[in-house]
């Protein structure tokens, strides 16, 4: 059993912007050192899919390390300091155990299907506003869908979106570890948390309209049965808004720079709604914005190698979807590519965190990715896509596009 401080591993220099470009070099240089983990300057990374799988179920050894993202940023006791190691996915035990189960009695695949009428209306607003354009930038055009469908599962007037999408813009990249950002990252949750508190006020004030209950109705009877702060119950507002923001948005505009390459598989898009599913599968297996973050808690021993307990571990999910053992010419999109358990993608994660919002963002992306072939015809790259940081919510900023409406 080797120590793995001691092991001879590559180092991912992740905080530039050429890595943020093009990580997929690196990630095989770091493999061709070592199968499953590389050295960074906050951590170690593992970006093998086998290991992320075995390990990111050890609910016993690791716990989600917000507070430790927390102290690498140096804020500690600021405003999005404070949610960030409150939010739900940090809380303990007892806590998370009784709101992870609120969520899952709604965030079921029928709750998501329910809403995909909602999805649908959505984006056919979203393509009559933008469509016209011919030339747009996609990415910002994507991300007001996922903020336009969580605005109405809680009853959120449509003139809070533009300010909402701001604040989700800035908070998307605090997991980026740039201390410089905390000040704009405390004004963007003060945005978010005024709103959340509004929002609660103006629904407990409202007379019943007979209408049925929607999300926020149950996070509200949720807090009431099990005596949650409102302080919780804003922060889970916002968690909600967050949390189901840049998977959507990232994934959706990543789409579409793969489909511009792949005019076959849009074109089918268009046509075929269950083919669709298919694609956001693939797309979530080539590329996801996420890297999950957990600190052993005790040691743990894996492959022959020991990683003490105080370790900082990064679980690479945006890239384990191209390991070369499980996935013949990974780099190559196939939506047609057979997925067996093995191989099956972690973009949601694993374990006791597994994303809750999971049958939403498969649903919104699906109904996206049908309707946006329809009406955007023959897309093609009209200027360079830029990128965001790679550590934390990973994805492409801006992404110009040129197409013929339908």
């Amino acid at each position: 059993m080797q120590d793995v401080a001691a092991l001879d591993l590559h180092f991912l220099e992740w905080n530039t912007p050429e890595f943020a470009a093009n990580p997929w070099p690196e990630f095989e240089k770091a493999r061709a050192r070592h199968p499953w983990i590389a050295r960074t300057g906050e951590g170690y990374a593992i970006f093998d899919l086998r290991a992320i799988r075995d390990l990111m179920v050890r609910d016993d050894a690791l716990r989600p390390s917000f507070d430790g993202i927390v102290d690498i940023m140096e804020c500690r006791g600021s405003p999005w300091g404070r949610f960030a190691e409150e939010q739900m996915i940090a809380l303990p035990d007892r806590e998370h155990r009784f709101l992870r189960g609120a969520f899952a009695r709604k965030f079921t695949p029928r709750y998501a299907n329910r809403l995909r009428p909602l999805m649908r209306e959505t984006m056919a607003r979203l393509l009559a506003e933008w469509a016209p354009r011919e030339r747009i930038d996609f990415e910002e055009f994507a991300s007001y869908y996922p903020i336009a469908v969580t605005a109405q599962m809680v009853g959120a007037p449509v003139s809070v979106i533009p300010g909402l999408r701001q604040s989700m813009e800035t908070m998307g990249l605090a997991f980026s570890m740039d201390k410089s950002r905390v000040p704009a990252l405390d004004a963007a949750f003060e945005h978010l948390d005024a709103f959340a508190h509004d929002l609660l006020a103006r629904r407990r004030g409202a007379t019943g309209s007979g209408e049925e209950a929607d999300l926020l109705d149950m996070l509200v009877e949720a807090g009431a049965e099990g005596d949650v702060s409102e302080r919780q119950l804003a922060d889970l507002i916002i968690f909600l808004f967050v949390a189901g923001y840049d998977t959507s948005k990232n994934v959706l505009t990543y789409m579409m720079h793969v489909m511009m390459d792949n005019p076959a598989i849009y074109e089918r898009c268009a046509e075929d709604h269950e083919y669709c599913r298919r694609v956001v599968e693939e797309t979530l297996r080539v590329f996801n914005p996420g890297s999950a973050f957990r600190f052993a808690t005790q040691d743990i021993e894996y492959r022959g190698v020991r990683i003490p307990a105080g370790t900082m571990l990064f679980f690479n999910l945006n890239v384990a979807g191209h390991d070369p053992v499980l996935f013949p010419d990974p780099a190559r999109f196939d939506p047609g590519r057979a997925i067996v358990a093995e191989n099956r993608h972690v973009a949601f994660g694993m374990g006791k965190h597994m994303c809750l919002g999971q049958y939403i963002a498969r649903a919104q992306l699906q109904e996206g990715i049908h309707l946006i072939a329809q009406h955007m015809r023959s897309p093609h790259a009209d200027g360079t896509p830029g990128w965001r940081p790679f550590p934390g919510v990973w994805g492409i900023k801006g992404l110009p596009v040129a197409f013929t409406p339908a």
